[in-house]
């Protein structure tokens, strides 16, 4: 037990790094959003597994890598800790400008016609592996959770935790925004979460570029 207590902190900092994360949408729920309002509610949330499964993946090839850099270069975790710390204060600086800007939230419904569900859910899969942003975003969350020395379940409890964040987050999209209704309720209060999200990320990466642990 007090072993779960010294670790806990820190993956509570994960889940809700991660869960602030894809609580703003960017291209990957807005590709979700736009599938569920232009082609049915059933391609959405197809869509939104195949994006969940793909955050999956990262998280686990993440998590491996960075246990395995620390197991024999513990002094990467400095380097690890400063690249993930600027790219929080990368999103808190987005954040922060979206929550300044006029425009609502633009969603689409990707391009290249209709597809079964299983064409919708390979897409998202791709959409997300193929994110150039994807493998700074799990540095630092993994950078949030993996304390130095910490044991391979604090990893394990980490990519499953935000794997199952992953699906239900995706899915509510998917559901909740398959009516334009939806879509301008999140506009009319996107400027308070979005600067929300600014604080959050500007906290923790001030956190991750302090930290000598």
């Amino acid at each position: 037990m007090s072993e779960l207590a010294l670790y806990l902190p820190g993956i509570l900092m994960a889940y809700a790094a991660f869960f602030l994360a894809i609580s703003s949408p960017g291209p990957n729920v807005l590709a979700v959003i736009g599938t569920s309002m232009a082609v049915g509610r059933p391609s959405g949330m197809a869509l939104a597994l195949g994006v969940a499964t793909g955050s999956f993946t990262w998280a686990m090839l993440t998590a491996l890598g960075l246990s395995a850099v620390l197991a024999t270069y513990a002094s990467a975790l400095l380097a690890i800790k400063i690249v993930g710390g600027l790219y929080l204060l990368w999103l808190a600086y987005k954040a922060f400008r979206a929550a300044v800007a006029h425009q609502d939230v633009d969603a689409k419904a990707l391009a290249g016609g209709g597809r079964t569900l299983w064409g919708y859910a390979r897409r998202g899969y791709i959409i997300q592996m193929t994110n150039p942003k994807a493998a700074l975003a799990w540095i630092a969350i993994i950078s949030l959770g993996l304390a130095p020395g910490a044991p391979l379940w604090v990893g394990a409890v980490i990519v499953l935790g935000t794997f199952a964040l992953s699906i239900v987050v995706h899915l509510l999209y998917a559901v909740a925004f398959s009516t334009p209704l939806m879509v301008a309720a999140y506009g009319r209060a996107r400027r308070v979460i979005q600067a929300t999200l600014g604080t959050f990320f500007a906290v923790a990466g001030l956190r991750l570029l302090t930290d000598r642990s």
